[in-house]
């Protein structure tokens, strides 16, 4: 479609900071499987503690660059994916629709949840329960009025009682002493090393890196999140809503700018305030906090166990010792919450991808906005269809493919946080625009992504 030029209308008032909480927790609910539950606690039940401060330096970079996304959304009132083909032109959403696709299409979080599901019923595992766990989240995505009002009240849900389950269990198990290891750790020194253990591939610390948080393109997925909550310039923008049991709301993914006048940008600097506030404590500290306890939980346990479990095998071990050290419920507590948040992650996954693919398409296209919603569900049981197919004829090992998907959405995020800062600085106005803070942090995350996505590819072309 032709991207219309953006017309003007005032900022909108900037609304209760209670009635801001929600996009936050979507982003939340899209680590919660990969970098919280598997790839962090893993790292530091084989390393030690002494590699957690990569957590707390990936969700740090995230957290930035999450903020950059909703600036363009919160002054525009569309996505960055829009003001990205404004300033490139159709390259643009070509790349984000295969690099968001590629990568998201392997259906190992499911699988797994499927796994421990099986274990905890103690049944042998048929491809048919993932395939029919995919198909009752396409259900759920599909009969909800709103789709984003659905992710949001579900997601708050289990992250409210599903994390304070954690802690007490971890609570419960912590001992003292090893306190110290877990505070030297987040300053990066472990048992002989500093940052990086000897012995660790590059492409999995990579690949956590990349999952300390949402990872890949999911992040962008915030743009949607923002303006389907009414963050600013959103509010005019509709959502997408159920094509079986929603109401039709006018959809535009083309936006909007403000004059910028003193009372525009006052409302701004409230609005700027307040949403900064909302994903510092809902995104950052509680995705670092969860990441740490889940960490510090696997270390308490295996740590020097002399086992060297992945995937599955390495959660349903942590969980034998979690019930032979406090009680047999517990490990089967830590079990299902662990089941839980895999599931609705892969729900997480598959509504970000749906949207992200869906707009992009839209942009390639001529067709027009209100055509969004087929688009989304088209992408959705496409997703669905080729997960259940992966899975009954060619999934094999979970873990593995993790890692290569979390490899190749750091490079995705190495891209496109320069496309951020590039967008952010040049399409807004000065007054708008990030400070230098903003640009070092996510300047930052560009060079680190970027060196070790291509340390990782060296290692790969020339290995021997």
């Amino acid at each position: 479609m032709e991207l219309a030029k953006l017309k003007i209308k005032n900022l909108p008032s900037p609304i209760p900071f209670k009635k801001l909480l929600g996009p936050s927790f979507i982003l939340l609910g899209l680590g919660l499987g990969s970098g919280e539950i598997i790839l962090w606690p893993y790292l530091s039940s084989k390393y030690g503690m002494g590699i957690i401060w990569g957590a707390i330096i990936g969700i740090t970079f995230q957290f930035f660059i999450n903020m950059e996304i909703e600036r363009y959304t919160l002054a525009r009132g569309e996505s960055v994916f829009v003001g990205i083909a404004r300033k490139i032109g159709k390259l643009s959403p070509l790349w984000f629709l295969l690099s968001t696709l590629i990568p998201w299409m392997w259906p190992g979080i499911i699988a797994t949840s499927a796994k421990i599901l099986s274990f905890l019923f103690n049944k042998s595992y048929n491809p048919v329960i993932p395939s029919i766990m995919l198909i009752t989240i396409g259900l759920i995505l599909t009969l909800g009025p709103v789709v984003y009002k659905t992710q949001e009240t579900l997601l708050k849900i289990l992250i409210l009682i599903g994390i304070p389950l954690i802690i007490i269990i971890t609570i419960s198990l912590a001992k003292p002493e090893k306190l110290t290891d877990l505070l030297l750790g987040i300053l990066g020194k472990g048992d002989n090393f500093w940052l990086i253990p000897k012995g660790i591939s590059i492409a999995t610390f990579l690949g956590a890196l990349a999952y300390a948080g949402a990872g890949g393109n999911l992040n962008l997925a915030q743009s949607f999140y923002v303006k389907e909550k009414g963050y600013g310039m959103g509010k005019f923008s509709g959502r997408i809503t159920s094509v079986l049991t929603g109401k039709k709301e006018d959809i535009k993914i083309t936006g909007f700018k403000f004059p910028l006048n003193k009372t525009n940008l006052k409302k701004f600097n409230i609005w700027w305030k307040n949403i900064n506030l909302e994903h510092a404590i809902v995104f950052w500290a509680t995705g670092a906090f969860t990441m740490v306890i889940l960490s510090f939980l696997s270390f308490s346990t295996l740590y020097n166990s002399g086992t060297d479990l992945q995937g599955v095998d390495f959660i349903i071990k942590e969980s034998q010792m979690i019930g032979k050290k406090i009680l047999p419920f517990a490990g089967t507590i830590f079990l299902s919450l662990c089941a839980i948040m895999l599931y609705f992650t892969q729900f997480s996954v598959l509504d970000a991808t749906s949207r992200i693919a869906s707009e992009n398409l839209l942009i390639l296209s001529k067709k027009q906005a209100s055509i969004l919603p087929k688009f989304y569900y088209s992408f959705l049981w496409l997703q669905i269809t080729i997960g259940v197919l992966i899975i009954n004829f060619v999934f094999n090992e979970p873990f593995l493919l993790l890692i290569i998907s979390a490899v190749l959405n750091a490079f995705t995020m190495f891209v496109y946080s320069a496309l951020l800062l590039w967008l952010n600085n040049t399409s807004l106005e000065k007054p708008i625009r990030p400070s230098f803070l903003r640009k070092l942090a996510v300047f930052s995350a560009f060079t680190f992504y970027g060196i070790f996505s291509f340390i990782t590819i060296f290692q790969f072309v020339f290995r021997k």
